[in-house]
């Protein structure tokens, strides 16, 4: 699932639910907190512009990188990404003619591998809905010595249906729970208006409700559960009204979603409108070429972290925005990301040129992990970096495991790959650095990167703060950017070693649930937060200036030889 951490609580009604993100102040200052020098600020910033000015001094020239942006779709005519979109060079926009005979056409900005000739797939199932309803019948719904058998016949199978038979009836039935709730809440509307009686909001009108049935008695403790809140006090029937009925549709988003189609067993939008073999892994040649897709919102903010430009006024700008492009594929629903997406994502990006790819999704369990392994793998052997968000969840995910993941087996000392770099979210608080929602741990994720109310743009030609690990990642995928850009010969695993061997580490308190007492240089394979500056410095020296001198070396010896 790609989406940003959902974070704030409507605790007036004496229970939480979810929106979007808490707006902070607009301050123009805090608007690039995250491109800020740590060790002029004290702010974990990532030293975007002293990374500019150290590769720019060394001489050297930068080469346009393409970034591949695995997401929900990007808004590619956005005032602050349509100068930094990859376009096919090879492609004649809107002929109808796949005329790079790459077998997509008129991809000029990317593709969408989750849409089709009927439509574009907006919400589907979380994947452990998926796996619950295929394996159901195999371990559950037979004759028992059946499904005894089957379970014997694939332990895999029936340990990963297990996982998720207990997030699907646990999470499944909260969800159901909280929509009724928020339905509820939002039929009591106009009777708490009715109570209120053209009154505006105060003690005295709380303490003289005098409820005449149940339906009134309902709305009275929610009123009085909305008095609490900061600055509720004072306001008329109206001002609550709105309020309500705004942070209500909300939650009956967030919960309707899940109930009525992330959780649901007879939800199927794939069949009618990708209209692909879904079974058929190596089937590649479906989708369409629509870049936005029904909620760009995720992916355009993603890519504005990436590389988005200044304009009319917007001061933000992405880490990578001098040097890269956008190239956007769209993988990722309202719901979970499906494997074989996944799997022709990534290859659809390396085969037109993109060198690194950013992924801010992620989910529980991953029945074709394996297809997802040889794309990882394929990406590999064409040098490309793989950029990846390590979750929102606030665990350990060597505890808990977050798919995609480049670790055959969480037991497994290091990862089987050398291209792909797992990212945990930080804040601009030096004493609170670890973001409270992201994931971590010291062996399976690589680095942290700034997370936490990330302003950048999204749909409709705005600008907007959202958090999460989905805001991190792309931090580092324009980091590592800025490197190739310049030093176009680096490799992903010397990419990685430069941001990682050169953060900012800290020893604060890392703030982990369970009480464990780790600090925040334990919780990563770096112990910090990425330095691209830093980074720029140890690539030159150690990879940059040792191939120049290899290669002077070489010269001089065939040179000698000629003699």
């Amino acid at each position: 699932m790609n989406k940003f951490l959902i974070a704030a609580s409507f605790l007036a009604f004496g229970f939480s639910f979810a929106q979007e993100s808490a707006e902070p102040a607009m301050d123009k200052d805090m608007m690039t907190w995250y491109h800020k020098d740590f060790k002029t600020t004290g702010i974990y910033g990532v030293n975007t512009e002293n990374a500019y000015k150290f590769l720019e001094s060394k001489g050297l020239k930068p080469k346009t990188v393409v970034v591949g942006v695995l997401d929900s779709g990007v808004e590619v005519d956005h005032p602050g990404l349509i100068g930094n979109m990859w376009k096919n060079p090879n492609e004649i926009p809107n002929n109808g003619i796949d005329d790079d005979k790459n077998g997509y056409i008129d991809d000029i900005h990317g593709w969408n591998f989750i849409g089709g000739k009927n439509g574009d797939v907006d919400a589907d199932n979380l994947e452990i809905t998926r796996v619950y309803k295929i394996y159901k019948p195999m371990f559950e719904g037979g004759a028992t010595a059946t499904n005894k058998a089957n379970q014997a016949k694939m332990p895999e199978e029936f340990a990963m249906y297990m996982k998720a038979k207990g997030i699907f009836e646990t999470e499944g039935e909260k969800a159901k729970k909280n929509y009724q709730r928020m339905n509820q809440i939002n039929l009591a509307i106009p009777t708490i208006v009715k109570l209120m009686d053209g009154k505006t909001l105060s003690p005295e009108l709380i303490a003289g409700l005098k409820p005449a049935n149940s339906d009134e008695t309902f709305a009275a403790e929610l009123l009085s559960n909305i008095s609490k809140g900061p600055g509720m006090m004072g306001k008329n029937s109206t001002e609550i009204s709105s309020m309500v009925t705004e942070q209500i549709q909300g939650g009956l988003d967030y919960y309707g979603a899940q109930a009525n189609q992330q959780y649901s067993l007879t939800f199927d939008p794939r069949a009618e409108l990708v209209g692909d073999n879904y079974a058929d892994y190596s089937e590649k040649n479906y989708g369409n070429n629509h870049y936005e897709g029904p909620d760009a919102l995720h992916g355009t903010h993603v890519s504005g972290i990436i590389a988005g430009l200044p304009h009319d006024g917007e001061v933000q700008y992405g880490v990578a925005s001098k040097v890269a492009k956008i190239m956007t594929v769209r993988t990722v629903p309202n719901g979970d990301e499906r494997d074989k997406d996944v799997a022709n994502s990534i290859k659809y990006a390396v085969d037109n040129g993109a060198k690194i790819l950013n992924m801010s999704f992620g989910k529980s369990v991953s029945p074709g992990k394996q297809y997802v392994w040889d794309a990882f793998k394929y990406a590999q052997d064409k040098g490309v970096l793989l950029v990846k968000a390590s979750g929102n969840d606030n665990e350990d995910i060597e505890v808990d495991i977050h798919y995609p993941t480049n670790f055959k087996s969480p037991t497994d000392e290091k990862s089987f790959l050398t291209n792909l770099i797992t990212v945990g979210a930080s804040t601009d608080d030096p004493e609170s650095l670890r973001a409270g929602f992201s994931n971590y741990n010291g062996k399976m994720v690589d680095v942290f990167a700034p997370g936490q109310e990330i302003y950048s743009t999204v749909i409709d030609g705005k600008y907007q703060y959202l958090q999460g690990t989905s805001m991190a990642s792309p931090v580092v995928a324009g980091a590592a950017a800025v490197l190739l850009a310049y030093m176009p010969n680096l490799k992903p695993y010397q990419l990685i070693e430069a941001l990682v061997n050169t953060s900012n580490k800290s020893t604060v308190d890392a703030k982990l649930p369970n009480d464990d007492k780790k600090t925040f240089d334990q919780i990563s394979r770096s112990g910090g937060v990425i330095d691209v500056a830093k980074a720029a410095e140890y690539a030159y020296n150690n990879f940059y200036m040792r191939k120049a001198a290899a290669k002077k070396s070489t010269k001089t010896k065939k040179a000698v030889k000629r003699k």
